[in-house]
């Protein structure tokens, strides 16, 4: 778990300075895939995944 929280925390670092930098390419494609599988596997999938289907229900109702 905790391997799994610092990967999570180096990627989410990576990635927000590549998106920062606006040097987006493959290597930024990899690091947002690995931030992405590496968060669903800590405890923040299930909160993640309630935010996701609140804004999905909210935008169905507008």
């Amino acid at each position: 778990m905790a391997v799994t929280v610092s990967l999570v925390a180096l990627f989410g670092l990576v990635l927000f300075f590549l998106l920062r930098g606006h040097t987006l390419g493959y290597g930024s494609a990899f690091i947002a895939v690995g931030f992405g599988f590496f968060l669903a596997s800590t405890g923040a999938a299930g909160p993640i995944n309630q935010l996701a289907g609140a804004v999905i229900t909210a935008i169905q109702q507008l």
